[in-house]
Order: C-alpha cells, then sequence, then structure tokens
C-alpha cells in the first residue's frame, strides 16, 4: 500500500510540474511575442508607412490588445491556431484589421491571457495598436455560446465591429464547453 501511495505522489508530482512548464513556456512566448510587437510598432512610428497592406503572415507578431479595465497589454498574432494562442491573442485571418470597416475577430485562451476578461464591461474601452494606426473601441456587449457555435463570425461590413472570444467558464478545468464573447465598435461610433 505505501508504494502505491508513493507512486500517486511521484505521479502527481510530475503532473504539477509539466503544468507549471507549460504555464512557464506559454508566458515566456508571450512574452517574446509583446517584444516583437513592440519594436515592430517603434519601427513603424519611425518609418510611418500609410500606403503599405497590412497582410502579416501566420505566426507573426502584428500588435498589441490594450485593455486598460484589467491592465493588459497582449501581443496579438496572425492566426488562431494552438501555436499562436501560445504567444497572445490570435486574429482570425479570415476576418478584417481594424479601418477595414467589417468584423475583427480576436481570440484568447481564459488561462492565459484573458484571465480576467470577465472584468470588461460595456462602456470599457479596448485599443488595438498595429504599425499603421491606433484603434480605440466601446464594448457594447458580451454573450455566452457554445464552444461549436461558429454565428459569432461573419462580415458585419459595411459597419466595423470588434469580437474578442475566450472558453468560458473562466475557472474551468478542461476543454471548456463554452465561449465568452465580447462585443464592440470603435468610439466615434458609440
Amino acid at each position: 500500500m505505501k508504494k502505491v501511495a508513493a507512486l500517486l505522489m511521484v505521479v502527481g508530482i510530475v503532473f504539477i510540474g509539466l503544468g507549471a512548464y507549460q504555464l512557464y513556456s506559454i508566458k515566456l512566448a508571450e512574452k517574446e511575442a509583446l517584444i516583437e510587437a513592440q519594436e515592430l510598432l517603434a519601427r513603424s512610428y519611425e518609418d510611418p508607412q500609410k500606403d503599405v497592406i497590412f497582410k502579416p503572415d501566420t505566426g507573426d507578431s502584428v500588435g498589441i490588445l490594450h485593455i486598460e479595465k484589467i491592465d493588459a497589454a497582449i501581443p496579438i498574432v496572425e492566426g488562431t491556431d494552438p501555436d499562436e494562442l501560445e504567444s497572445g491573442v490570435g486574429h482570425m485571418s479570415q476576418t478584417a484589421w481594424p479601418g477595414e470597416n467589417d468584423q475583427i475577430l480576436l481570440s484568447g485562451h481564459r488561462d492565459t491571457v484573458f484571465r480576467r476578461l470577465g472584468e470588461v464591461e460595456v462602456g470599457d474601452i479596448i485599443t488595438i495598436e498595429l504599425p499603421y494606426g491606433t484603434f480605440d473601441y466601446v464594448m457594447t456587449d458580451s454573450i455566452i455560446v457554445s464552444a461549436d457555435d461558429t454565428s459569432i463570425i461573419g462580415s458585419t461590413a459595411p459597419n466595423e465591429e470588434l469580437v474578442i472570444s475566450t472558453c468560458y467558464p473562466f475557472r474551468y478545468i478542461g476543454p471548456a464547453p463554452d465561449r465568452y464573447v465580447i462585443y464592440a465598435v470603435p468610439v466615434d461610433e458609440s
């Protein structure tokens, strides 16, 4: 019986160690992506190129998502696959970018970059900083949908709309059954 108890303790310690290592790796990747985004933005301020078409490659750090309410400065990475989401908030490549007058969809993990997203309320300002400009949005609504509900994705042209999604419930252990979705519109349209 003592051997079984000792084995279970060792297995538990291994799982805790793996979890800690994974969290550390994600935080390190997020920090590196934020530094890349800050360097990109610094270069764009020194040499603005307003006429260049903005088409980043998958995995590129392209900007920073600022949510003042939760004191967040999160790197924005092109793509929403697991590799990209480990570095920050992912931009769904099939959606628009700020200034394109259509839907912009950003997604991130609830247990890393969006740990406090539930604290953001209607009326709070969300800012996207990209090499070609800074864009302010005001939160207008939030909903909870099933994890397999893709109805939140779709064109809103000619109206620009920022959609931010993450898994829900926030403190759920394992694959979450739902998604928490925030809607925001450009500040000048609110």
